[in-house]
């Protein structure tokens, strides 16, 4: 029997993502909950749904949570962690609040959050914190007794997040024609943000060109850049580049985009491209489309050689840095002296989000950090 972990004061963990539609009639009402408050007509959801009507009007981020929770589940209990597990949703079924209502309960007090983003930024971060506030306020209008909720650290860095990303663009190169192997290009994609949101990600002090979400993305490209050259011993060229773009034209956004890149990357002289998907944890629609739909497409059309590296998903490894993470989040709270596990230069991100992180154009109320009402 493996020794027993101690996660005290904890006493459950919330896997908290997006959420996604699991079927034609969803998708609308579930770009509704995700629009909701911005006043788009239900015609224009309708166009933008095309991507998810693709695909059966199935995002696989639902499925892929599934697998993480088995993962999850599987791990603690091999590991000795006896700590349950739950799911939430910010736009899709579970809801979030609908699954805090059954973890109060079920007695549960002390939360830990696990989000389905690696990086700071608003979206990333923030929103989820505001969801988070968002749920305990209905709990308490219901008059139910309050957890108390704390989010794991950013874990963009912890080598259960980096290794299963390296050996994703090892396969993918091998899998390159081997004539353009040795001289592909390995394009590392992420969520493009407007400017202002990047600049103003993480904490104050990290705020400026980029901020902490650009820092970030570029220092885990160059740990798998790295580590894909000891592995290869070919030191392939790399770019950070962004994808998924969305909203008013006018409204500057973190370039380059993917396609616009495959076109320079061709001109150049580039004979192939591996896209690695570093800014997800799994293979959602964004990935499905911008990546294995349209930019594959434009690939094609240029006639260049591209292959798009796996997501982290539920990889084993993952599934043991959660462990990890939910431990030093423990002994932490527990008042021990904590060794955080992080790779690169930018070391292990804060616990509590300090006042003025990642801020909104709107102040909302945040669960789990400095500034949460709900302390």
């Amino acid at each position: 029997m493996p020794d027993v972990l101690d996660a005290s004061p904890y006493d459950a963990l919330l896997l908290l993502s997006f959420g996604g539609p699991e079927g034609p009639d969803d998708v609308v009402p579930f770009l509704e909950n995700v629009t909701r408050g911005r006043g788009i007509p239900k015609e224009r959801l309708k166009e933008v749904g095309q991507h998810y009507f693709l695909f059966g009007g199935v995002s696989p981020i639902n499925d892929q949570n599934r697998a993480l929770l088995d993962a999850l589940r599987k791990d603690f209990a091999e590991h000795g962690l006896d700590l349950p597990v739950y799911w939430g949703n910010r736009n899709w079924a579970p809801y979030l609040t609908d699954t805090l209502r059954e973890m109060v309960g079920d007695g549960r007090r002390r939360i830990l959050v696990l989000a389905t983003s690696a990086y700071a930024s608003y979206s990333g971060c923030r929103q989820y914190r505001e969801n988070l506030a968002d749920a305990l306020a209905a709990l308490e209008s219901e008059g139910l007794e309050l957890p108390k909720i704390d989010k794991l650290r950013h874990y963009f860095n912890h080598p259960g997040f980096v290794e299963p990303m390296v050996d994703g663009v090892v396969r993918s190169l091998a899998e390159l024609p081997a004539a353009v192997r040795d001289g592909a290009h390995i394009a590392f994609c992420t969520h493009s943000i407007p400017t202002s949101a990047a600049d103003g990600s993480g904490p104050v002090e990290e705020h400026g060109d980029g901020g902490a979400y650009v820092r970030q993305h570029l220092d885990v490209a160059r740990l798998i850049a790295d580590a894909v050259r000891e592995r290869t011993g070919v030191d392939h060229p790399w770019q950070l580049v962004y994808q998924s773009r969305s909203g008013a034209p006018h409204i500057p956004w973190l370039e380059p985009d993917i396609c616009d890149h495959l076109e320079e990357r061709q001109a150049a002289g580039v004979p192939a491209v591996v896209m690695a998907p570093i800014g997800f944890v799994s293979d959602h629609m964004e990935v499905l489309y911008d990546l294995d739909t349209e930019a594959t497409a434009k690939a094609e059309e240029l006639g260049l050689p591209v292959r798009r590296s796996a997501t982290v998903g539920a990889d084993p490894r993952f599934a043991a840095a959660v462990r990890d993470l939910v431990l030093e989040r423990a002994g932490d709270e527990r008042g021990q002296e904590v060794t955080p596990c992080a790779l690169g230069t930018l070391g292990a991100s804060h616990n509590l989000c300090p006042v003025g992180c990642c801020p909104a154009r709107a102040p909302r109320p945040a669960a789990a950090g400095a500034d949460s009402p709900y302390a």
